[in-house]
């Protein structure tokens, strides 16, 4: 799904410039696979390693994260014409 957003980005004149993300999850520990999910989304979107900032928090007992029921996760992308 991500690279077909990429591709409708393309085909308006636009490409991503950097993108943010938070996963809030309990369990695991996200922390180890960091560099690999950044190295993926990178390729995903075309940009480098460096525009890709990822995350990962926990819910702090709170809510369906925090209570193990579930992942919750916010991305705010940034994009320039072309």
């Amino acid at each position: 799904m991500l690279e077909t957003v990429v591709e409708k980005l393309s085909a308006a004149g636009m490409s991503v410039n950097n993108v943010d993300i938070t996963v809030v999850i309990e369990e695991p520990r996200l922390a180890p696979y960091v560099p690999a999910m950044r190295d993926v989304l990178a390729s995903a979107l075309g940009v480098s390693v460096g525009a890709v900032s990822v995350k990962a928090k926990t819910g702090e007992g709170m809510g369906f994260v925090g209570r193990g029921e579930g992942v919750a996760a916010f991305a705010v992308a940034t994009v320039l014409e072309s």
